[in-house]
């Protein structure tokens, strides 16, 4: 669809950025706070690149004051953080910290008195290493109530000030790469132990939506789902099926659980028949249908190209780490799809496809297979950024690529499609999961390495002013493609 003109951006529209708790607070055993898996997990030697971890990241927790002061100079609307799970609750239940429920109190406080939306991410990623230790984290069902009394406390607490939710980020990611590739906590490959967990998030996701609505009137709530729309590499009709297949188990799979409490069949008679499909008890769709959310929350990087994949065809594939392009490798199910390169598309050096107009085709297929709002809770680029003379930092680079996912999403809307707002990813630089501090992503450049702290001076990208005019403006200072 081509538009004549576009419509404008809506007024209320939410211009954000957005961060996770281990990331970028540090201060890892401070105050009462207790260990994450992650605080854990990074330690083994080999885990990340150059052993890095967030014990310190990019103190943030220390110097929260300083980094909101950045977020009202450059004009932000909206800021989405995750919590703590093990700085509210260092065992991850029982006993609650005080001064973790403090911190928090004291950003949100901040942001809205500075007009600064909050939104709240309950789970990123940093379980509770005590819940891993005492029965498996997400691979038990008592991991349901505790993320449940977790979350009531999160609503009780801060329900009267913050409008905006988000349950889990990425489910797909955190159980995708800690039970099939071994790369994440807990560092597992079992198929059939990643269903199992994964169906349990489900039913915790759902059972805190459901509390949502007893605790937080007027507010708004959902997942958010690491969304890469599927695309075949031509028309050949096996290739149009390996397309089926890849968007069903990739993506329905999880968003029609989200939106409808249903999982699609075809995936399901497949895992069956492989043996890995997840124990489903009584109840269980029961609640996943009461779990209904007010929104999809998407992070959209890239999209994914597939081509049809024989019954000995290949499997898991290799992630690229180290920022050297062309160091990763195509994957597959067996007898379902394998990715192939896309030849219409660049990558970035991480290798992960550059796909403006692919986030245009998601929030298209939201909105046409859902009827939700969607919420787009991260987008971003992960480049090396150089520290120039006089602390510059000139990444035209992520400008050009904001401005085109920009560009997009503008003429999403313009189809039709009701979008919150736009969250980059992010607002600082952070410590990347696998990455190190190399990758970095944000508008403010945090002088540190791998090798050291060193005295964590935030300064200003260009991008950083590139994106303060966008706000000010309202999206209206974009710029075009030429011919557009």
């Amino acid at each position: 669809m081509f538009h004549k003109n576009v419509q404008p951006f809506p007024e209320n529209f939410l211009w954000g950025s957005a961060s996770a708790a281990y990331q970028i607070e540090g201060a890892w055993d401070q105050d009462g706070k207790g260990p994450s898996v992650w605080d854990i997990y990074t330690k083994q030697e080999g885990t990340t690149y150059k052993n890095t971890n967030g014990d310190i990241a990019v103190d943030h927790y220390n110097r929260m004051e300083e980094d909101v002061k950045l977020m009202v100079e450059m004009g932000l609307k909206a800021y989405r953080f995750s919590i703590s799970w093990s700085r509210i609750f260092p065992t991850g239940k029982g006993k609650i910290n005080e001064t973790g429920l403090d911190f928090y109190d004291r950003l949100i406080d901040l942001l809205i008195e500075n007009k600064i939306e909050p939104i709240i991410t309950i789970y990123h990623w940093d379980l509770p290493q005590a819940l891993m230790d005492e029965y498996g984290g997400w691979e038990s069902r008592e991991i349901i109530e505790d993320f449940n009394q977790y979350c009531v406390t999160l609503f009780k607490r801060y329900g009267d000030r913050v409008k905006y939710w988000v349950t889990l980020n990425e489910q797909n990611i955190f159980i995708g790469l800690g039970y099939r590739s071994g790369i994440h906590p807990p560092g597992v490959k079992d198929l059939k132990r990643m269903h199992q967990a994964n169906h349990i998030a489900f039913l915790a996701n759902a059972k805190a939506i459901q509390s949502f609505r007893k605790y937080v009137k007027n507010g708004s709530i959902g997942p958010s789902f690491a969304y890469g729309p599927v695309y075949p590499i031509d028309s050949h009709p096996e290739n149009i099926l390996a397309y089926e297949n890849a968007e069903e188990m990739n993506n329905h799979w999880y968003m029609d659980v989200y939106a409808w409490g249903e999982y699609p069949q075809t995936t399901m008679r497949y895992l069956e028949k492989q043996g890995i499909a997840p124990v489903i008890e009584d109840g269980d769709m029961t609640l996943l249908k009461a779990g209904k959310p007010d929104f999809m929350g998407v992070n959209y990087y890239q999209t994914a190209t597939v081509a049809s994949n024989p019954l000995d065809g290949i499997g898991e594939g290799v992630m690229n780490t180290s920022g050297k392009k062309g160091t990763s490798s195509d994957s597959g199910v067996p007898g379902m799809f394998r990715t192939i390169t896309n030849p219409n598309l660049e990558t970035t050096n991480w290798d992960w496809v550059i796909d403006p107009v692919g986030l245009r085709v998601g929030m298209r297929r939201i909105n046409n297979r859902y009827q939700l709002p969607v919420l787009i809770s991260e987008n971003g680029l992960g480049e090396f950024d150089k520290l120039e003379e006089g602390d510059q930092i000139n990444d035209d680079y992520r400008i050009d690529y904001i401005n085109h996912h920009l560009v997009e999403i503008q003429k999403a809307i313009s189809d039709g499609v009701e979008i919150i707002g736009y969250c980059t990813w992010s607002f600082t630089d952070l410590l990347s999961w696998l990455n190190g501090y190399q990758k970095r992503y944000g508008f403010v450049y945090i002088d540190r390495d791998e090798d050291g702290p060193k005295e964590l001076r935030r300064l200003k990208k260009k991008s950083y002013y590139w994106y303060s005019d966008v706000i000010s403006s309202n999206g209206n200072s974009l710029h075009k493609r030429e011919g557009e």
